[in-house]
Parts: structure tokens; C-alpha cells; sequence
């Protein structure tokens, strides 16, 4: 018998692995950013957890011959995929900056924007820093999509952080850019200073309400010179660290997915100043794969348990995509599995869903897939 379950959580038809079905047709295109980081700039608060400087690695200012160099140099590298690329602002508090220094860099990435060579301006700021006046700038400059650092939906989450905004001013500041067109995007933090998990699932159901076209999780990491790292150090705070972040990272992740929200970044992105400056959390250079993987896990589990499947051989039907996601780093699911009495032979399906598992127990059907691969 074949047992099955979407990335969802979500029952799907059992005969998906051995009836023919017509492939739902979607056309991908990967996106591109050219990143420009204008590190610490405009914040007008000292959040908890921040240290720009070695989270980017960067210290210096750039000023509009950088985002002409930078763009010229992606421009060799992206050739005709330019087009579908935007110039991104990250870093720092964009539309807080000086006017006539964020007016300078606009322009300066606006001239390749309106050539139609580069698909558009991406840009990351605080929610309390987006008004009718910022928008229309933005759009006039050829902004396409707009990052707000939210972090929290919980009040005294945000205030133990000493973030300085509100989770009113994310909802007012997501209208906004909604009705003026621009394409959403939403930033959180798992983990922080006097939040939990439940308070952190509150703020992904709150921010999915918001309809954000993407998402980034960041769980998050103690930054030496900051105040998390005090609080770390005089034993006030004790940040969940890689391993203990996966289960509800990954909830998220298949929770924010269920909605049609995707998520673009799941933790930080890895460089030698963050490790150097690290001092806890939840850093891995991987971490999005262990969430996946223990998504997948988690959906044969849940196959074993409802359905009954006694210990003993048995085959899985996979998306050939999801191979490494499926077996986990250094075959980590695969050997939990096999502690609890399972010998797995792993068959591939390219109509499956990405985190799709099919279970048969009783014999090789006569699946449409490729060769056994494992």
C-alpha cells in the first residue's frame, strides 16, 4: 500500500507515484541580486542585536561610482539575465539615510533600471521609515521591491530588543507598499531576547497576513560588541543554538510556503567576520538544509506513525531534486531511520511535490522514475 504526504503536512493522493498525471507546467526564473551594502546607515536605534560591520563585512560608505562599478561588474558576469536582476540595497536602513546620499545611490542605480538593462531596485529598511513622501521617491527611481526588517510582531519582544518601532508600523508600512505597487518583502527573527517560540509563530502568522511576496528567517546569532552579547555573557540570555532552531525553523519555513510566500533567506549568510565576531545562536552554513531535511524527515514519520508501517524494508519515492534533502547531511535521516528498524531503498518520481514522500511497504510497484538511487 502507498502512503504519502505533501510539504504541507497535508494528505496527498496515493496513487501519485504509479498513475500517469500531467505535470503542472511552471516557468522558473532565477533571480539575481547585486548586493550593495550600506552598513549601519540610518538606524536611528542600536538594536540588540546588531552589528552591521561584521555581519556584512563591510564598513566603508558606497557612493554612486561603487554602484555603477559593481553593477558593470555583474553586468559582465549576468550577460542577458541582467534583465531579470535587481540592484539591491541591504544593510542598513535605506530610506532613513541621509536624503541627498540615498537620492545619489538611487540615481546612480536608477540609469541602468530605466534602460530596461536590470530588472529593478531592491531595498531593505525599518518599518517606521516608509511613508507616501519615501514611496513616491522610490517609485519615481524605479524601486520594484521593498524589505522591512519586522523581527518581531510581538510588543515587548521588539521592545526588549530595543527595536523602536511598533508591530503597527510593520502592518501601516505593508499597506503602504502594497497600494503602491511595490512587491513586499518581510524580515524575522527566531529566538531573540525574551521571545519564544510561541511568540515567534504568532509573529509568522501575523506577518503571512500581511501577504509578503517574500520572506527571509533569521534565527538569530549573538554578536560580540553588541547588547545580546552583554546579555549573554552575564548569563541573562541564552540563545537557542543550530540544532535546537531546526524544528521550528523548519515549521516555518513549510508554514510560510503553505501560503505561497517564499522564502528567500533562512539564516545569515556566512563570511569570516561573522565567524570571527559570533559569540552564540544559531549559525550553520547550511542551515536552510537542515531545515529541509527535517521537513522531509518529519513527513515520512508522520507516514510511519499514521499509517502504521511496522519496522522492516521499505520504499521511498522522492522528487529527484530532493535526494540530499531527503537522506540529510552525512545521511543523517537515513541513519535515524535506520535505528528505528527501516532498510530504505530511495526511488525517484520528478512529479512529486518538493518535499513529497511516497512509502510502499509491501513491494517494487512498477513506478514511473529513474533507477534506485540509494
Amino acid at each position: 500500500m502507498l502512503h504519502a504526504v505533501n510539504c504541507f503536512f497535508l494528505t496527498a493522493p496515493l496513487k501519485r507515484c504509479i498513475q500517469e498525471k500531467t505535470k503542472r507546467e511552471a516557468v522558473s526564473i532565477r533571480h539575481s541580486n547585486i548586493a550593495i551594502f550600506v552598513p549601519h546607515n540610518g538606524c536611528p536605534h542600536q538594536c540588540s542585536f546588531c552589528n552591521q560591520k561584521e555581519i556584512t563585512g563591510q564598513s566603508l560608505q558606497p557612493h554612486a561610482e561603487d554602484v555603477r562599478s559593481a553593477v558593470e561588474t555583474a553586468r559582465k558576469s549576468l550577460g542577458e539575465k541582467t534583465r531579470n536582476a535587481e540592484i539591491a540595497f541591504f544593510g542598513g536602513s535605506f530610506t532613513a539615510i541621509d536624503r541627498e546620499y540615498m537620492l545619489e545611490l538611487l540615481d546612480a542605480a536608477s540609469e541602468f533600471v530605466k534602460s530596461g538593462e536590470f530588472g529593478g531596485i531592491r531595498l531593505s529598511t525599518r518599518p517606521d521609515a516608509i511613508s507616501r513622501e519615501i514611496l513616491d521617491i522610490l517609485r519615481s527611481a524605479g524601486v520594484t521591491s521593498i524589505e522591512l526588517g519586522a523581527q518581531s510582531m510581538d510588543e515587548q519582544v521588539l521592545l526588549m530588543n530595543e527595536r523602536g518601532h511598533t508591530a503597527q508600523d510593520v502592518r501601516t508600512a505593508s499597506g503602504l507598499i502594497h497600494e503602491y505597487g511595490f512587491s513586499l518583502g518581510l524580515q524575522m527573527m527566531t529566538g531573540l531576547y525574551g521571545s519564544s517560540a510561541e511568540k515567534d509563530r504568532y509573529t509568522a502568522a501575523m506577518l503571512a497576513e500581511l501577504k509578503p511576496d517574500t520572506m527571509r528567517i533569521y534565527p538569530t546569532v549573538v554578536m560580540k560588541g553588541t547588547r545580546l552579547y552583554e546579555l549573554y555573557k552575564s548569563g541573562q540570555y541564552l540563545p537557542p543554538d543550530a540544532e535546537q532552531s531546526v524544528p521550528l525553523c523548519a515549521e516555518l519555513l513549510s508554514f510560510f510556503e503553505s501560503k505561497g510566500i517564499n522564502v528567500i533567506r533562512l539564516g545569515l549568510h556566512d563570511s569570516g567576520s561573522l565567524r570571527e565576531s559570533m559569540a552564540a545562536g544559531a549559525f550553520y552554513p547550511s542551515f536552510r538544509e537542515l531545515c529541509e531535511s527535517r521537513i522531509m524527515l518529519e513527513n515520512a514519520l508522520k507516514i510511519i506513525s499514521t499509517q502504521g508501517i511496522s519496522p522492516g524494508k521499505i520504499i521511498v519515492c522522492i522528487n529527484p531534486k530532493s535526494i540530499s534533502r531527503f537522506t540529510g547531511q552525512k545521511k543523517s535521516n537515513i541513519i535515524k531511520l535506520g535505528k528505528m528498524g527501516y532498510e530504505i531503498k530511495i526511488y525517484t518520481d520528478d512529479s512529486l511535490e518538493k518535499y513529497e514522500v511516497v512509502i510502499d511497504n509491501t513491494a517494487e510497484l512498477n513506478y514511473k522514475r529513474n533507477d534506485v538511487i540509494y
